[in-house]
């Protein structure tokens, strides 16, 4: 199945594919230290901020991984993403992150809900997975919320520098009942 427009999101959250306008608000977005350390590589010129949005679009045209950011009146505030697409099995791998200022305030979980919604939906996905370090309760939060449901501990799944961190992972399937309201 192929992907079949945007996902829509709620509460005056919009989600749309990255633009290379869009690169000053990921520079101040990975300006962040905890950003930075997830990134895997540099974010932090306005050319490298262009290759990321170059990345994600290559990404979808590959069909093996959407990103999006998720807005608010055109400003992005954070991003959601299923990677790791696979038809095989109809699986896929979830992703998000907010801006320093937008945690907590509903984007990460209105984008997640309305990503979900989509890949199962437009990508015709049955399971998605996503992974959050264990000493992350507000990542925690959402995916519970979003109605990913715990699997286990993936310990030492995560390195950042020198430093090892264990995973709890969450599922959600096509056929879950979930109150995404």
């Amino acid at each position: 199945m192929s992907a079949q427009g945007e996902p829509r999101a709620p509460d005056g959250l919009g989600l749309r594919a990255w633009r290379p306008e869009d690169a000053p608000a990921l520079l101040r977005a990975f300006s962040s230290p905890e950003m930075a350390r997830q990134a895997g590589r540099p974010v932090t010129t306005g050319a490298e901020a262009l290759e990321w949005v170059a990345e994600r679009e290559a990404e979808r045209a590959a069909g093996t991984a959407y990103g999006w950011a998720v807005v608010r009146d055109g400003v992005p505030l954070g991003h959601v993403a299923v990677a790791a697409v696979n038809h095989v099995h109809d699986t896929g791998w979830v992703s998000y992150w907010t801006v320093e200022g937008a945690r907590g305030t509903g984007v990460a979980l209105g984008g997640v809900r309305a990503l979900a919604r989509w890949a199962f939906d437009d990508l015709g996905l049955h399971r998605l997975e996503l992974g959050h370090r264990t000493n992350n309760p507000a990542s925690c939060a959402v995916a519970v919320r979003a109605g990913f449901v715990p699997e286990g501990i993936e310990r030492q799944r995560l390195r950042y520098g020198d430093v090892r961190y264990d995973v709890e992972r969450h599922a959600r399937l096509s056929t879950d009942d979930v109150n995404d309201g």
